[in-house]
């Protein structure tokens, strides 16, 4: 689906427009499709910038979000920063990292960025500091953020305060953060697996159970493309809520299961008796210094319901959804070609 030029490609060329954590599942699709777009003032901030990058006039910038020498390097002479840097995981061990990343990273980015008069700021969060609750209502923006649910988890609780940090910084006149919160990003070019890893173990059959819960998926090329129209179209302080089908994960499981040839989990139980018992096994795992074959909170998130309304982004960042069957097989095309291999869990 090919994203509509930016009208900040036709002006102020020498001003770079920055795109942290551009080599990532959502960031290389961003670049992807700004290039597409004829844009020339590209600057991706990275530990490494892939070859094909360089190769097509994007600038890289070495570095961290979380060293404030980097953040002040690479903010210098932009115009508008993409803050799509981060670390995807739901283990609880991960909380500190996150944090360090998240907050402190977003923090020392609004700083250089007021120091370096940038003036725009799209800031990539998350459905999950806005959309779950536990009997499956459709949300949208206007909804109460349900702290008291997001912040079990350690990586939708920094995104929360991701967020804040993000608001806080950027209220002065003429200023304008726009915040995008995709859902659980599928399609292809997940090199890192930091969201399609769920189908993955889906086929590779380690799920225990199938939860009780709900599930919103959108395809990170969809993501995309809302996020470059955001630059020109996004309002100042607004949250958008991105994503493409709400189902049960039964149902999630079960198209899965057609499409791939690989069962879905027969067993569903409690949701109190999943958390439980996935805890349980976790803990036993850890008792003999073995990773356990799955994360308990995943299966506790999965007892819970992730869906939303996008009507907001659809209308006033022309978003547009492709259908998620084909959303689904090109993930599980992709793993298949580049991490299982033909004729693996078929």
């Amino acid at each position: 689906m090919a994203a509509k030029k930016t009208k900040a490609l036709t002006k102020k060329e020498d001003k770079k427009i920055l795109i942290t954590g551009g080599t990532g599942f959502l960031g290389a699709h961003l670049v992807r499709q700004f290039l597409d777009a004829g844009a020339k003032n590209l600057r991706v901030m990275a530990s490494s910038v892939p070859a094909w990058m360089t190769d097509a006039g994007v600038e890289a910038c070495a570095g961290s979000v979380t060293r404030r020498d980097d953040v002040a390097a690479a903010t210098r002479g932009c115009e508008a920063i993409y803050h799509l840097a981060g670390r995807v995981s739901f283990a609880y061990d991960g909380a500190a990292q996150m944090n360090r990343i998240h907050v402190e990273g977003t923090r020392l980015l609004c700083e250089a960025a007021k120091e370096n008069g940038v003036k725009n700021f799209i800031l990539a969060s998350s459905s999950g500091t806005s959309a779950i609750t536990d009997d499956g209502e459709i949300t949208d923006e206007t909804y109460p953020q349900p702290v008291e649910i997001l912040t079990k988890w350690p990586y939708y609780a920094s995104k929360y305060y991701q967020e804040k940090t993000a608001l806080r910084a950027f209220q002065d006149k003429g200023e304008r953060l726009v915040i995008l919160n995709p859902s659980l990003l599928l399609g292809t070019g997940d090199e890192r697996l930091s969201s399609t890893k769920i189908v993955l173990d889906f086929m590779a059959q380690k799920l225990p159970i199938t939860p009780t819960g709900g599930v919103n998926f959108v395809d990170a090329r969809d993501a995309a493309a809302a996020f470059l129209n955001a630059l020109d179209r996004g309002t100042h302080g607004e949250r958008y809520l991105l994503g493409a089908v709400n189902w049960p994960v039964r149902e999630f499981f079960g198209r899965l299961e057609r499409l791939s040839g690989v069962s879905a989990p027969l067993i569903s139980v409690p949701k109190k008796m999943a958390v439980f018992g996935s805890n349980l096994i976790s803990n036993l795992y850890k008792s003999f210094d073995k990773p356990a074959p799955f994360e308990a909170s995943e299966v506790e998130m999965g007892e819970y319901f992730w869906y939303f309304d996008s009507s907001k982004a659809e209308e006033e960042l022309g978003f547009e959804a492709r259908d998620p069957m084909e959303t689904l097989a090109d993930t599980i095309k992709y793993l298949r070609e580049n991490f299982l291999g033909d004729g693996v869990f078929q």
